[in-house]
């Protein structure tokens, strides 16, 4: 499948680990990560986002999975909330269901630890 890399409130991203999504294909149903957990939410990023949130608190972790999701299955569960800079995060406060993932694509580290994203996504712009 052709990655998706769309700019629009419609399609967000989230970054976990490949052995992470692997059992949440197994049951069906992904609860984030510790960190996730521990925040009561899942994080997600926008298209203008997801790359300076890899930067921020992924770089230098391999084994980093992408994953595009559709908005409109998410429902009343998902909350556009400020955060870094004042800039709304959408935060999905419950499970996410497989099914919901419309893509998926490995974040592969350049030499520098820093994560390739596919063509179409904006350069991190760091603080």
């Amino acid at each position: 499948m052709r990655y998706v890399a769309i700019m629009n409130d419609k399609i967000i991203y989230h970054m976990c680990k490949a052995d992470e999504w692997a059992q949440a294909q197994a049951s069906g149903s992904y609860p984030g990560s510790s960190q996730d957990q521990a925040d009561g939410f899942i994080h997600f990023s926008t298209y203008e986002q997801v790359w300076t949130s890899a930067a921020k608190h992924r770089c230098g972790q391999d084994g980093i999975l992408l994953l595009a999701v559709d908005t409109t299955a998410l429902g009343d569960a998902l909350k556009w909330e400020a955060s870094r800079g004042g800039a709304l995060f959408p935060h999905l406060y419950g499970p996410l269901n497989t099914d919901d993932v419309i893509d998926t694509e490995p974040l592969p580290l350049d030499d520098n630890g820093i994560h390739i994203f596919p063509s179409g996504f904006p350069p991190p712009e760091l603080d």
